[in-house]
C-alpha cells in the first residue's frame, strides 16, 4: 500500500532536490526513502527502481531548464536570443547541477511517462527555433545544432569540475565564447569538397 502524501511526482521531486544536494551518482532508493521518512519499499508503489527515477528526473530537469531558456528567449532573436539561451542554459546547470547531470545521461523510464514530458521535445524546437535566424538549411542547421549543444555543455561541465583553474574569469571567457560561437554562426562555411553532405 503506498503511504498517504506520496506520489510520483512527489518522490521525483524528492529525487531532483537529492540529486542536486548530493549529486546525481550518489542518489540512491534507500537515501531517498530515508529524506522522505518512508521504507525503501514505499516507493517502488511510486516509481520502478533507481533507474525510473533517475529518467523522471530527467525529464524534470528537462521540462524546468526548456521553461526558463524560453523564457529568456522570449521576444528576441539572432545574438540576442543566442545569449539569452546559452545564459538561461548555464545558469540552470549552476542552479541544478544534479538535475542537469541527468539531462545528459541516457536512462530508461516507462516509453508512457516520457510521452508526457514536454521538456525534451521542446527543447529540440527552441534550439532550431533559435538557430533559424541564422538562416542555415539542412543538414548544416542540424550540425549547427550539435555544436551549440557541445560547446554549451562542454563549458558548464568543465566548469563545475573545477577545470579552469586560470586566472581568467570563466565569465570573460564564457562571453568571448558566445560572440565567437555567434560569429561562426553567421559565417557558416561551405561543405569541404567531397563532403558526403
Amino acid at each position: 500500500m503506498a503511504r498517504a502524501g506520496l506520489t510520483a511526482e512527489r518522490v521525483t521531486l524528492a529525487g531532483a532536490e537529492l540529486a542536486d544536494d548530493v549529486g546525481l551518482e550518489h542518489v540512491t532508493m534507500s537515501a531517498l526513502a530515508r529524506r522522505l521518512g518512508v521504507k525503501d519499499a514505499s516507493l517502488y508503489a511510486h516509481v520502478r527502481g533507481l533507474e525510473d527515477l533517475r529518467g523522471r528526473i530527467a525529464l524534470l530537469a528537462a521540462d524546468e531548464k526548456t521553461i526558463r531558456i524560453a523564457e529568456a528567449m522570449a521576444g528576441r532573436s539572432g545574438r540576442d536570443a543566442l545569449l539569452a539561451y546559452a545564459n538561461a542554459y548555464r545558469s540552470y546547470a549552476h542552479d541544478h547541477p544534479g538535475r542537469y547531470t541527468a539531462t545528459q545521461i541516457p536512462v530508461g523510464i516507462d516509453p508512457e511517462v516520457a510521452a508526457k514530458a514536454p521538456g525534451p521535445r521542446r527543447a529540440v524546437e527552441l534550439t532550431y527555433g533559435m538557430l533559424r535566424a541564422y538562416t542555415l538549411a539542412e543538414p548544416d542547421l542540424t550540425d549547427a545544432v550539435r555544436l551549440v549543444r557541445s560547446t554549451l555543455h562542454g563549458f558548464t561541465a568543465l566548469e563545475a569540475a573545477g577545470g579552469f583553474a586560470h586566472s581568467r574569469s570563466p565569465e570573460d571567457s564564457w562571453a568571448r565564447c558566445l560572440d565567437a560561437l555567434h560569429t561562426l554562426l553567421e559565417h557558416w562555411p561551405s561543405p569541404a569538397e567531397g563532403d558526403p553532405s
